[in-house]
C-alpha cells in the first residue's frame, strides 16, 4: 500500500477533561498516514486520481478547531472516521495527536494517541 504522509500539523483547539483546556484552548499537533494506491495518480499526474493533501488538512482542521472533546483519543477517532469516510480512495488512516502541554506534573515532551483505522467501503 502506498502513504502520504501529513506530519505535524499545528491546530488551536479546546479539548481537554478540565474546564480549564476547555475555556483556554492550546496547541495539539496532528500528523496523519493515508494508505492508498497512488499508482493511477502517478501516472496520470491529475490530483484528482488522488487524495489531495490539502483537502485532508481542511478537513483536520475544521476537526480540530472547531469541535470540543474531553480526550485526545475521541479526537482522533474523529479524525480517522471523517477522513476515510470523506475520501473513498483511502484503504486505511492512521491519525497521531500530540498534546504538548497536558496539565499534569512533571517534566516530559508531551502526550500522544495514536490510532490506525481501515475502510469499510462497499
Amino acid at each position: 500500500m502506498d502513504k502520504i504522509y501529513l506530519n505535524e500539523l499545528a491546530f488551536y483547539g479546546y479539548h481537554g477533561v478540565l474546564p480549564e483546556e476547555n475555556k483556554l484552548g492550546q496547541t495539539f499537533i496532528v500528523s496523519l498516514v493515508l494508505g492508498l494506491s497512488t499508482e493511477v495518480a502517478g501516472k496520470s499526474d491529475e490530483v484528482n486520481d488522488t487524495v489531495s493533501y490539502a483537502d485532508v488538512y481542511e478537513t483536520v482542521k475544521e476537526i480540530a478547531e472547531n469541535k470540543c472533546f474531553k480526550l485526545i483519543e475521541a479526537l482522533a477517532e474523529t479524525i480517522a472516521t471523517t477522513v476515510l469516510c470523506d475520501y473513498p480512495l483511502l484503504k486505511e488512516v492512521t491519525v497521531k495527536v500530540i498534546k504538548p502541554n497536558p496539565p499534569i506534573p512533571g517534566h516530559y515532551h508531551s502526550v500522544a494517541v495514536e490510532i490506525t483505522r481501515t475502510a469499510n467501503h462497499a
